[in-house]
């Protein structure tokens, strides 16, 4: 049962005109090759700015993240004088409260010693006037 030639080329033409058909179904008519033309340039055009716009979309991102930076230092440098500064306060208080504490002994001890001093000097009064009294007694003798 072999095939005679013509069998086989009639074969042979059939399966072209099948792929032919195929192909023709696959195919893009014009407008679609334009179509396909004009999605495939936007594609490419789109990369292009994108290539383009990378440095400074990197530059932009770079700058948000040292403004990020800045911040979280600052932020962290004024917790840190915020603790010092509340251990420095904490220490000002107690020797404000030591000068205080010292300043009302200074003032007890200088009304004592004024004090003492006007009793000293009543007592410097009243000696002399005794002796005053006396001298002129004697003076006076004691004839009168």
């Amino acid at each position: 049962m072999s095939k005679d030639p013509f069998q086989i080329l009639a074969d042979e033409l059939t399966l072209i005109r099948k792929d032919m058909d195929h192909l023709q179904r696959t195919s893009l008519d014009k407008d679609e090759a334009k179509k396909l033309n004009q999605i495939v340039t936007a594609a490419v055009l789109k990369m292009a700015k994108a290539a383009e716009d990378a440095p400074g979309d990197i530059q932009e991102a770079l700058e948000t993240d040292r403004d990020q930076m800045a911040r979280s230092a600052t932020q962290a440098a004024t917790r840190a004088a915020e603790s010092a500064m509340a251990g420095i306060r904490h220490d000002l208080d107690n020797e404000r409260a030591k000068l205080s504490q010292a300043a009302g002994e200074a003032r007890r001890e200088a009304w004592r010693w004024f004090g003492g001093f006007w009793v000293w000097l009543a007592s410097m009064l009243a000696t002399g006037a005794i002796i005053g009294a006396l001298a002129m007694a004697w003076i006076a003798g004691p004839d009168q």
